[in-house]
Protein backbone atom coordinates (compact mmCIF):
# COMPACT_ATOMS: atom_id res chain seq x y z
CA UNK A 1 0.00 0.00 0.00
CA UNK A 2 2.50 2.47 1.05
CA UNK A 3 4.83 1.57 -2.08
CA UNK A 4 1.56 2.41 -4.24
CA UNK A 5 1.00 5.75 -2.56
CA UNK A 6 4.78 6.47 -3.14
CA UNK A 7 4.26 5.69 -6.70
CA UNK A 8 1.52 8.65 -7.12
CA UNK A 9 3.68 10.59 -5.30
CA UNK A 10 6.86 10.24 -8.25
CA UNK A 11 3.56 10.22 -10.80
CA UNK A 12 2.13 13.66 -9.98
CA UNK A 13 6.24 15.06 -9.60
CA UNK A 14 6.90 14.18 -12.98
CA UNK A 15 3.27 15.55 -13.97
CA UNK A 16 4.24 19.11 -12.56
CA UNK A 17 7.68 19.22 -14.10
CA UNK A 18 6.38 18.75 -17.36
CA UNK A 19 3.87 20.69 -16.96
CA UNK A 20 6.51 23.56 -15.89
CA UNK A 21 9.08 22.98 -18.63
CA UNK A 22 5.90 23.19 -20.93
CA UNK A 23 5.36 26.69 -19.18
CA UNK A 24 8.89 27.76 -19.22
CA UNK A 25 9.05 26.61 -23.42
CA UNK A 26 6.22 28.32 -24.24
CA UNK A 27 7.07 31.54 -22.52
CA UNK A 28 10.16 31.31 -24.00
CA UNK A 29 8.50 30.89 -27.83
CA UNK A 30 7.23 33.95 -26.96
CA UNK A 31 10.30 35.76 -26.70
CA UNK A 32 11.64 33.94 -29.85
CA UNK A 33 8.76 34.94 -31.64
CA UNK A 34 8.97 38.81 -30.32
CA UNK A 35 12.97 38.77 -31.40
CA UNK A 36 11.62 37.94 -34.75
CA UNK A 37 9.57 41.01 -35.66
CA UNK A 38 12.51 42.63 -37.72
CA UNK A 39 10.97 46.41 -36.27
CA UNK A 40 8.45 45.62 -33.17
CA UNK A 41 7.05 49.70 -33.66
CA UNK A 42 5.35 48.34 -36.91
CA UNK A 43 3.43 46.50 -34.89
CA UNK A 44 1.63 49.95 -34.05
CA UNK A 45 -0.28 52.34 -35.86
CA UNK A 46 1.64 55.13 -37.66
CA UNK A 47 0.52 57.49 -34.65
CA UNK A 48 2.75 56.02 -32.52
CA UNK A 49 5.65 56.44 -34.73
CA UNK A 50 5.94 60.22 -33.83
CA UNK A 51 5.25 62.63 -31.15
CA UNK A 52 4.75 66.27 -31.55
CA UNK A 53 3.50 68.26 -28.20
CA UNK A 54 5.28 70.59 -25.84
CA UNK A 55 6.86 72.17 -28.60
CA UNK A 56 9.18 68.88 -29.12
CA UNK A 57 8.69 67.57 -32.78
CA UNK A 58 10.52 64.14 -32.94
CA UNK A 59 9.71 60.64 -35.07
CA UNK A 60 10.70 57.95 -33.27
CA UNK A 61 12.37 54.71 -35.45
CA UNK A 62 13.01 51.24 -33.73
CA UNK A 63 15.67 48.33 -34.59
CA UNK A 64 18.26 46.07 -33.21
CA UNK A 65 21.16 47.97 -31.71
CA UNK A 66 23.48 46.35 -33.88
CA UNK A 67 21.77 47.87 -37.59
CA UNK A 68 22.08 50.72 -36.23
CA UNK A 69 24.43 53.32 -37.80
CA UNK A 70 27.78 53.52 -35.83
CA UNK A 71 26.75 57.33 -35.17
CA UNK A 72 23.86 56.24 -33.38
CA UNK A 73 25.95 53.70 -31.36
CA UNK A 74 27.93 56.11 -29.99
CA UNK A 75 25.56 58.76 -29.28
CA UNK A 76 23.45 56.39 -26.97
CA UNK A 77 26.97 55.63 -25.02
CA UNK A 78 27.70 59.31 -25.03
CA UNK A 79 24.56 59.78 -23.47
CA UNK A 80 24.35 57.26 -21.35
CA UNK A 81 27.47 57.90 -19.51
CA UNK A 82 26.79 61.47 -19.42
CA UNK A 83 23.37 60.98 -17.75
CA UNK A 84 24.58 57.72 -15.13
CA UNK A 85 27.93 57.73 -14.87
CA UNK A 86 27.60 59.75 -11.67
CA UNK A 87 24.85 57.14 -10.18
CA UNK A 88 27.04 53.90 -10.91
CA UNK A 89 29.58 55.62 -8.97
CA UNK A 90 32.90 53.33 -9.21
CA UNK A 91 31.02 50.48 -10.52
CA UNK A 92 31.09 52.36 -13.95
CA UNK A 93 32.62 50.69 -16.70
CA UNK A 94 32.83 52.05 -20.59
CA UNK A 95 33.84 48.70 -21.69
CA UNK A 96 30.92 46.79 -20.06
CA UNK A 97 28.19 49.41 -20.83
CA UNK A 98 29.40 49.41 -24.58
CA UNK A 99 28.79 45.48 -24.66
CA UNK A 100 25.67 45.76 -22.93
CA UNK A 101 24.06 48.69 -25.17
CA UNK A 102 25.44 46.56 -28.22
CA UNK A 103 24.10 42.82 -27.30
CA UNK A 104 22.95 40.79 -30.25
CA UNK A 105 19.10 40.97 -28.64
CA UNK A 106 19.45 44.50 -27.66
CA UNK A 107 17.04 47.09 -29.31
CA UNK A 108 17.07 50.69 -29.74
CA UNK A 109 13.63 53.36 -29.99
CA UNK A 110 15.22 56.34 -31.40
CA UNK A 111 13.42 59.61 -31.24
CA UNK A 112 15.31 62.24 -33.98
CA UNK A 113 14.41 65.95 -34.36
CA UNK A 114 15.80 67.49 -37.28
CA UNK A 115 17.14 64.42 -37.77
CA UNK A 116 19.26 64.45 -34.78
CA UNK A 117 18.82 61.66 -31.86
CA UNK A 118 17.62 63.64 -28.75
CA UNK A 119 16.26 60.21 -27.06
CA UNK A 120 16.39 56.62 -26.86
CA UNK A 121 15.49 53.33 -24.88
CA UNK A 122 17.33 50.31 -24.96
CA UNK A 123 15.01 47.26 -24.05
CA UNK A 124 15.02 43.55 -24.71
CA UNK A 125 12.49 40.76 -24.73
CA UNK A 126 13.97 38.43 -23.06
CA UNK A 127 13.54 35.54 -19.83
CA UNK A 128 13.31 36.77 -16.60
CA UNK A 129 12.64 34.34 -13.86
CA UNK A 130 10.54 32.11 -16.29
CA UNK A 131 8.43 34.85 -18.01
CA UNK A 132 8.59 36.27 -20.89
CA UNK A 133 9.17 40.24 -20.46
CA UNK A 134 10.12 43.50 -22.25
CA UNK A 135 12.92 44.99 -20.34
CA UNK A 136 13.85 48.35 -20.17
CA UNK A 137 17.77 49.16 -19.90
CA UNK A 138 17.95 51.95 -20.60
CA UNK A 139 15.72 55.04 -21.24
CA UNK A 140 17.53 58.63 -22.09
CA UNK A 141 16.73 62.01 -23.05
CA UNK A 142 18.66 64.93 -23.95
CA UNK A 143 17.89 67.76 -21.28
CA UNK A 144 16.12 69.95 -24.49
CA UNK A 145 13.58 67.22 -24.58
CA UNK A 146 13.21 66.52 -20.71
CA UNK A 147 10.02 67.20 -19.02
CA UNK A 148 7.70 67.92 -22.14
CA UNK A 149 6.43 63.74 -22.20
CA UNK A 150 8.03 62.62 -24.36
CA UNK A 151 9.28 60.47 -21.51
CA UNK A 152 6.34 58.71 -20.30
CA UNK A 153 5.22 58.63 -24.45
CA UNK A 154 8.26 56.37 -24.89
CA UNK A 155 7.93 54.22 -22.00
CA UNK A 156 4.38 53.87 -23.50
CA UNK A 157 5.04 52.71 -26.60
CA UNK A 158 7.07 50.00 -25.27
CA UNK A 159 4.63 48.98 -23.25
CA UNK A 160 1.82 48.73 -26.22
CA UNK A 161 5.08 46.64 -28.02
CA UNK A 162 5.05 44.27 -25.24
CA UNK A 163 1.25 44.05 -25.31
CA UNK A 164 1.57 43.27 -28.91
CA UNK A 165 4.21 40.42 -28.55
CA UNK A 166 2.22 38.95 -25.58
CA UNK A 167 5.16 39.90 -23.24
CA UNK A 168 3.86 39.30 -19.10
CA UNK A 169 5.39 42.40 -18.21
CA UNK A 170 7.72 45.37 -18.67
CA UNK A 171 10.83 45.46 -16.29
CA UNK A 172 13.67 48.20 -15.61
CA UNK A 173 15.94 48.65 -13.05
CA UNK A 174 16.63 52.35 -11.24
CA UNK A 175 19.07 53.84 -8.67
CA UNK A 176 17.72 54.42 -5.14
CA UNK A 177 19.41 57.90 -5.71
CA UNK A 178 17.44 58.61 -8.10
CA UNK A 179 14.79 59.76 -6.85
CA UNK A 180 13.18 61.77 -10.20
CA UNK A 181 13.01 58.48 -12.25
CA UNK A 182 12.03 56.43 -8.59
CA UNK A 183 8.84 58.87 -8.56
CA UNK A 184 8.45 59.22 -12.36
CA UNK A 185 8.14 55.53 -13.15
CA UNK A 186 5.87 55.00 -9.11
CA UNK A 187 3.83 58.08 -9.36
CA UNK A 188 3.01 58.94 -12.92
CA UNK A 189 3.58 55.32 -14.54
CA UNK A 190 1.92 53.23 -11.93
CA UNK A 191 5.28 50.50 -11.76
CA UNK A 192 5.71 49.08 -8.76
CA UNK A 193 8.82 46.95 -7.01
CA UNK A 194 8.59 43.54 -9.03
CA UNK A 195 8.43 40.59 -6.96
CA UNK A 196 11.54 39.40 -7.73
CA UNK A 197 13.32 43.41 -6.19
CA UNK A 198 15.93 42.43 -3.38
CA UNK A 199 13.73 44.89 -1.37
CA UNK A 200 11.11 42.17 -1.87
CA UNK A 201 13.28 39.13 -1.04
CA UNK A 202 15.13 37.96 1.99
CA UNK A 203 18.72 39.03 1.13
CA UNK A 204 21.69 39.76 2.89
CA UNK A 205 22.93 41.64 0.56
CA UNK A 206 22.59 45.83 0.52
CA UNK A 207 22.19 47.09 -2.99
CA UNK A 208 21.44 50.37 -4.30
CA UNK A 209 18.83 49.62 -6.60
CA UNK A 210 14.91 49.07 -7.56
CA UNK A 211 13.56 46.26 -10.19
CA UNK A 212 10.64 47.60 -11.00
CA UNK A 213 7.38 46.09 -12.98
CA UNK A 214 4.22 46.49 -14.94
CA UNK A 215 2.38 43.75 -15.83
CA UNK A 216 0.72 43.93 -19.33
CA UNK A 217 -2.90 42.65 -19.35
CA UNK A 218 -3.42 40.63 -22.17
CA UNK A 219 -6.68 39.62 -24.17
CA UNK A 220 -7.81 35.99 -23.40
CA UNK A 221 -8.07 34.40 -26.46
Amino acid sequence: MAKGKNNEKHKLRREQRKEEAKKIADEQSLVNAANSVKNPLHLLIPHFHKYDRNGVNVTIECGFAKDWPEDIQQWGFEITRRNMKDLYGKEWKDKEKRAELLEDTAQYLVAKQEGEPVAFCHFRFDMDFDLAVLYCYEIQLEEKVQRKGLGRFLMQLMELMAFKTQMRKVVLTVFHDNKAAMSFYKSRLNYGVDETSPSAVESEWEVNYEILSKTIKLQSK
